[in-house]
């Protein structure tokens, strides 16, 4: 019994020291370094974590080693003011390696013997430095000489170092294909087609070269290798992909981030980052265009995309809490029925002239919902003739308008918006719907309708609470304005006042085009 337990004692000590092991080691032997601390730090797309620090370092011996595996990838050593780094390096398969460096000249003496990808990596950055360091001498010499004799001189030397660049760079990348150094200045290298066709005009087709480019975008991405996202690349390049090659149309974007987060794995550190860019991204943004068809478009559509596909069914393997779901799938679910071309709840309100009479039946006093729901049955045959219903307006275009008299800035832009819309009466048939949301503030309001001269409108308030507004129109602040067609459909939402008559102009003009 002893021997055995004994022997359970050092299986269990030995289990220990196994996990203490040391699982990464970088060793740097930094010449002339003056700092005395240092830290290890990654690319993580947009964002550069520290990993670990090195302190109280003496005559360049630098040393990060820990006991849990680091994330592959591009890191970078970094200063001991944070503002700064010396210079980077690959952290791969191989997690421990030594690299010797001299402070006079980084890019020239870097090496890293025992690591091959490091070595050919540090190569290509001396090729690349030495070159441009040539250029800048050439430069230094020209000044003092004539214009003319400058620009000859450098375009001339230009012209032989950068095609010196080039070529290492397209050679090193053919060389180096498949691995991740290579892989990843493919990732950097722009792409331009080698030889482009003519157009129908004779001068090379502009069409051709546009979807050559955005073809090769992705050259050198593993999208299914998380290594690639910790690179100083990757973020610029998604952020340029979209802001730039992609259609901004939200049908358009969908297609593109579709095909970008299919080549991930679901769950990965990959796609749940670049998920949560796309998400947040497209969740922020509130930009809404027309098309020539007087046809709107909004980026939520996006967001609702993404939210259905992916998060609300569980691909990002727990990335998101069940409670962060549920409020996405509940802020989802308010948007899908507020897309452009979706028709809108009808609003059961009180008119302005019923205000007092409906308020002396005790609703302004009511402190519980089972109280309002007893006046309301209480006084409903009564009720039912004081109604303005949004479905009852009766006009081309309805300015469906939420303020709060007690917001300043809504007391601004609600005038603007009335005097505004004067400009088009007896033109265009329109109507603005105008909901006050504080239902408590009724004499005020009242009064200031009367002070600005507000008669030519419909003034509504919901003192018996029948309309949920944040859940059918997103009102979480004030002013809020929509514009709705004859059948209640949104055209546009969320607009700034100086917006809507020119938008409703624009509509009108199409429309006559068409009925032509």
């Amino acid at each position: 019994m002893i021997k055995n337990y004994g022997f359970i004692c050092l299986f269990a000590l030995s289990g220990l020291l196994f996990k203490a092991q040391t699982v990464y080691d970088i060793k740097i032997n930094f010449k002339g370094l003056t700092d005395t601390n240092l830290y290890l730090a990654k690319y993580f797309f947009d964002q550069m974590p520290v990993v670990d620090s090195c302190v109280k370092i003496k005559n360049g011996k630098v040393r990060f080693s820990g006991n849990t595996a680091l994330d592959k990838g591009m890191y970078f050593l970094a200063n001991q003011a944070k503002n700064s780094y010396y210079f980077q390096f690959i952290v791969d398969a191989n997690q421990k390696m030594t690299m010797t460096v001299d402070m006079a000249d980084i890019a020239g003496t870097l090496k890293c013997t025992e690591d091959k990808q490091n070595q050919l990596f540090f190569d290509y950055i001396k090729f690349m430095t030495t070159r441009n360091q040539e250029m800048a001498m050439v430069q230094k010499q020209a000044t003092g000489k004539s214009k003319e004799d400058s620009i000859k001189m450098v375009s001339a030397k230009q012209s032989v170092l950068s095609k010196e660049m080039y070529k290492y760079d397209a050679d090193f990348r053919l060389k180096n294909k498949g691995t991740f150094v290579g892989n990843m200045m493919e990732m950097k290298a722009e792409k331009y087609p080698e030889s482009v066709p003519l157009a129908s005009n004779g001068r090379p087709d502009s069409t051709y070269q546009f979807y050559y480019y955005k073809k090769h975008f992705f050259d050198g991405v593993d999208f299914k290798d998380n290594k690639y996202l910790c690179t100083p690349f990757l973020a610029d390049k998604i952020k340029r992909y979209f802001d730039q090659l992609v259609a901004q149309h939200p049908d358009s974007v969908i297609i593109d981030l579709d095909k970008i987060l299919d080549q991930c794995i679901p769950g990965s550190d990959m796609f749940n980052t670049l998920l949560g860019h796309f998400t947040y991204k497209y969740e922020q943004n509130k930009t809404m265009s027309f098309d020539k068809y007087g046809k709107s478009n909004t980026f939520e559509k996006v967001f609702i995309h993404l939210a259905d596909k992916y998060i609300i069914t569980g691909k990002t393997n727990g990335y998101y809490s069940d409670e962060t779901i549920l409020k996405i799938k509940e802020r989802v679910d308010i948007l899908r029925n507020l897309l452009p071309g979706a028709k809108v709840s009808n609003l059961l309100m009180i008119d302005t002239m019923y205000g007092k009479q409906v308020l002396k039946m005790g609703f302004d006093t009511a402190k519980s919902s089972e109280s309002v729901t007893f006046l309301y049955q209480k006084n409903r045959d009564q009720l039912q003739g004081m109604y303005k219903p949004l479905y009852n307006v009766n006009a081309k275009y309805t300015v469906l308008v939420f303020w709060a008299v007690d917001c300043s800035h809504c007391t601004k832009e609600v005038p603007k918006l009335y005097k505004d819309l004067q400009a088009i009466k007896g033109k265009i048939d329109y109507k603005m719907y105008a909901v006050q949301t504080k239902e408590d503030l009724y004499e005020r309001w009242k009064t200031f309708i009367v002070q600005e001269k507000l008669t030519d409108c419909v003034h509504v308030f919901d003192p018996i609470h029948l309309n949920n507004l944040k859940d059918q129109f997103d009102i979480v602040a004030t002013p809020v304005i929509y514009l709705l067609d004859k059948d209640k459909k949104i055209i546009g939402k969320k607009l700034g006042s100086e917006q809507v008559v020119e938008i409703i102009q624009q509509l009108d003009s199409i429309d006559k085009k068409v009925v032509k």
